[in-house]
């Protein structure tokens, strides 16, 4: 029922919901007929289905470097993740793990669900790894030990400062931002993109993951995640978990307010790095999850619900930035309309309203200065719909449903 009225609020969800079915159930049908391809493909549908997606606009070559490149960081993340793993048993293994991939023998039993399936059967990802050409087995390789040695440093340091966040921040993503630069070098789809621009990419996405799953990391058992800086929640309470409580829910939106202000930073260099791609599918893949990342940070600002359950946003507008980036264009048009959410919300009596205001507005203004702005539909803003269309698009709906319900399963 909840599907329904979200479809009846927002009909022009339902068409882009229906092609990101469809071209679901195509990428279910293009698993590759080797063991090892197979198993890291149908790995990559089960721990990020959205990802999974997005790859499938890269050539082949292309596609299955990334393909391995996120698994293998998927899984030292795994290790990382894991709090029921001794510190003196993690440690040497995150400072190795960029030799273990070379290694189709090496495997740690260690994580949950889909996560112990990729631990358990690793010798899949290394047996694919080592068929990778030369130039994306050196990227990845390194980026893996950098990424595994600076993880090691922060299982043994917590993020106290704003400069321990953007290094702990930069060794988990922006790390895998500069990656993928390398990858996309090495393929001689792109330009070597910057290290600053690159680690940008990633720091926007991992800060707004971090902001979002504030309740999930916090209630982590055994062990606590404790990824907000000391810096910024010591300003408003004692403790990190105090924020979860409803006695403290105002000094709560206060720190959270401060925590997306400081991810809005990376805004403009992430706009300057997509502006700067070639490679339409290349463009595709880097573009949605940063829409993604800039729409989930507008729905988390001044929102007590992040220390109550889980915020992201609904599913069909998902599918509504699946379908229409397409263009740098369509990320200014996007950016734009997110920003002017976040705007809207802010409280002037905020300790950093003034803050948030320069930053979003310095975005606004790139946004309107790229002349994209009337070339494309709003993500935000949407028109009065006739009940009639409404009506007729459920009718459709249901037609189509009928038949794909129908249809013999092969």
């Amino acid at each position: 029922m909840g599907a329904l009225s979200t479809m009846i609020k927002h009909p022009d969800d339902i068409y882009p919901l229906l092609k990101l079915k469809i071209a679901s159930r195509h990428v279910e049908k293009q698993i590759p007929s080797e063991p090892h391809w197979a198993f890291c493909y149908t790995m990559l549908q089960k721990v990020s289905r959205s990802f999974a997606l997005v790859i499938q606009q890269l050539d082949t070559e292309l596609r299955n470097a990334v393909c391995i490149f996120y698994l293998v960081l998927r899984a030292l993340d795994t290790v990382e993740d894991d709090t029921s793993i001794a510190t003196d048993v993690k440690v040497p293994i995150l400072l190795a793990f960029h030799q273990h991939i070379y290694d189709p023998e090496w495997h740690f039993a260690c994580g949950t669900n889909n996560y112990k399936v990729l631990m358990d059967e690793f010798h899949h990802v290394s047996t694919a790894f080592l068929e990778l050409g030369n130039g994306y087995q050196e990227a990845i390789e390194d980026i893996t030990k950098r990424m595994g040695a600076g993880m090691a440093k922060f299982i043994l340091k917590e993020v106290e400062t704003i400069d321990d966040y953007d290094e702990y921040c930069h060794y988990v993503a922006g790390l895998v931002g500069l990656g993928l630069s390398k990858l996309f070098h090495a393929a001689g789809k792109e330009d070597l993109a910057s290290d600053s621009l690159s680690n940008s990419m990633g720091l926007f996405l991992q800060k707004t993951n971090i902001i979002r799953d504030y309740l999930e990391d916090i209630n982590e058992i055994p062990k606590s995640r404790m990824f907000w800086p000391r810096q910024i929640w010591s300003k408003y309470v004692n403790k990190l978990e105090d924020l979860k409580y409803e006695e403290n829910s105002e000094k709560a939106v206060q720190c959270l307010n401060d925590m997306v202000t400081n991810a809005l930073i990376h805004m403009e260099d992430c706009l300057k790095y997509m502006a700067a791609l070639r490679d339409p599918a290349i463009f595709k893949f880097c573009a949605i999850p940063q829409i993604m990342a800039i729409g989930t940070l507008a729905l988390c600002y001044n929102n007590i619900e992040v220390f109550r359950g889980v915020v992201k946003m609904r599913r069909g507008l998902t599918a509504k930035v699946i379908d229409r980036t397409k263009s740098i264009d369509d990320v200014y048009g996007a950016f734009f309309d997110f920003a002017s959410v976040i705007k809207s919300k802010v409280d002037k009596n905020d300790l950093h309203a003034t803050k948030t205001l320069s930053r979003v507005e310095a975005v606004q203004k790139l946004c309107r200065d790229s002349g994209a702005l009337s070339k494309r539909k709003s993500y935000i803003i949407n028109n009065e719909q006739n009940s009639t269309l409404i009506v007729a698009l459920f009718i459709i709906l249901a037609i189509i449903y009928a038949y794909l319900s129908a249809s013999p399963r092969i």
